[in-house]
Order: C-alpha cells, then structure tokens, then sequence
C-alpha cells in the first residue's frame, strides 16, 4: 500500500488528538492532513476517527492501524539514528548490548573507552530480549553460544567463556568441600530456573546431580553470582569475573563441555562506521587476555 504519509498522519492526529496539532507538528496545512486522513479512509474502507467537537478520536479500527504505525515511527527512528551514525566520528551515542552477567568484566572496558573518546555517550543495555541491530537497538552486540546467523550482520569470535563450578568459603565452612566428581551428589546447588536450560553447563549439572539439589534457582545471572557468594550453594561462574571473587574456590577443574564461545556482532550499515570501528578495536585490544 503506497500510503505511509496518510498513515503518518493518521498516527499524528491520534497523537494529538486535533486536526491542528497534527498540522503543527508535521508542518503541514489542516487541509492536508484532513485530505489525507479522508483518503486513507476511504482507501480502506472503515472509519479511522470519530470526529467530536473536542477533536478526533481513533475507533477500533484506528487504534489497531495506528498500533502498527506507532512501531513502524519508532523503527523508522531508531534506523534514522543508525543511518547517521556513519558519519560520525568518535562522538555521540554507542549503544553496546550484551549479557548482564558480562556486565563485571565489561564495565573496565566501556569506562576506559569513555575516558578515552570523552565525547562518546554509552549505553550498555542487556535483558532477555535480543536487540534488533538491523533497526537500530544496539550498535554493538556481545552475545554467547551458537554463532548469530541474521542476516546483514557481522558476526566475529571474540573469546571463548569458559565457566567455573566453585563454592564459596561460607558454603565450605558449613558443608565441606566435595571430595570428587561423585560427591556432588551429596551437595546442593544454585542454578537456572530454566530445566533442560540452553547453556551447555547448566544441562550438564541437571544430569550430573538432578533437579532436586537445586535449591535455590534464579532467572539472572547476577542472582545466581549473589547466591553462590553468600554460601546459598555450589554453582557456576564466569572464569572471566572468578579473579573478582577470591572468597570462591572452583570444586573441581573445568571442563571443555561447559564452554561457550563469545562473539561480536554489528550491523553491515555500521560495521565500518569510524565510532564502531574505533571501539571494536579498542574492545579486542583489552580483552586478549580474556581467554587465558
């Protein structure tokens, strides 16, 4: 349907309520938006609008085209932002988005960069939800697991993670350290909600020891972290965050099979922007020794 501007418009005047203020705010005539909300209506063949002396008001049908037309303003926006991202410099906003659990060996890196390029805005945004690069959401994703496969993106290995199953010196003084692989059993555990969980490391503990020495289950990572610390159970950590943690001691060696591998990923429109650029190097330059 070529109609997005009698869309826009629509979606301005459910906004504003008024003919007026929808002119205002697209710079246009009434007139205007008046012929391009009859033509829309018409166009589809329902009533968008109930028109009151106090302005307009979107009937069912409205609010659902104007629904669509409020996330289409918003991609629209957010690919605005990244389109003129290629032409900056090292300046303005980097929107960096990965696992909130990467947060405590991250946060140097994103600090430094800061300090470094002092005219750069950083927002590190992480939560359950992939961000969209190709609309914007993130400049740069640092995601784990199996290698991303959208399309339009670069994708580069960054590190392997590799994980640790470690007490804490509480849990230890209250329930002793396993004496081997077979005495885990006897222990408990803090683990994922989730069960079968995705992560290669939290399958292998279901397996290993079962769902009821769990005791304590989180949703978030940073949770798990908190537990393990205050002697809740054994669990897993980052071998990245362990030497943030010296009251933790590893139960036993780690093993390949809990591995995940880290990657990088940017959006092509972007990948060889100066501010991304700049930043992917300045990450890889600081995280050589991630993986030793």
């Amino acid at each position: 349907m070529d109609s997005w501007d009698e869309i826009r418009t629509a979606f301005q005047v459910a906004r504003a309520g008024t003919v007026s203020g929808a002119a205002e705010t697209l710079g246009v005539h009434h007139a205007t938006v008046i012929r391009h909300i009859d033509a829309l209506e018409g166009r589809l063949g329902v009533k968008l609008f109930q028109r009151h002396a106090r302005g307009y008001t979107a009937t069912e049908a409205g609010t659902d085209l104007l629904r669509v037309a409020q996330a289409t303003d918003e991609q629209f926006t957010q690919l605005a932002g990244r389109i003129k991202g290629l032409g900056e410099g090292v300046r303005g906003s980097l929107v960096v988005t990965s696992l909130a659990s990467l947060g405590p060996i991250l946060m140097p890196v994103l600090v430094g960069f800061q300090r470094e390029y002092p005219e750069i805005r950083l927002q590190f945004l992480t939560g359950d939800r992939v961000l969209r690069l190709e609309y914007g959401e993130a400049h740069v994703a640092i995601r784990a697991g199996k290698q991303p496969s959208e399309p339009d993106n670069v994708v580069q290995s960054l590190v392997t993670q590799r994980m640790a199953l470690v007490a804490s010196d509480d849990y230890i003084a209250h329930y002793g350290m396993p004496a081997d692989e077979d005495d885990l059993k006897n222990h408990v555990f803090v683990s994922h909600v989730e069960e079968p969980h995705r992560a290669p490391f939290f399958r292998w503990l279901h397996e290993k020891v079962g769902p009821e020495r769990m005791v304590l289950r989180a949703t978030d990572m940073r949770v798990m972290t908190d537990a393990i610390l205050k002697g809740a159970g054994i669990g897993f950590m980052s071998e990245l965050e362990l030497p943030l943690h010296p009251e933790v001691k590893r139960v036993m060696p780690s093993r390949d099979e809990w591995a995940a591998q880290l990657w990088l990923v940017t959006h092509v429109d972007l990948h060889r922007s100066v501010k991304v650029q700049t930043f992917l190097s300045y990450l890889k330059a600081h995280t050589t020794d991630w993986s030793d």
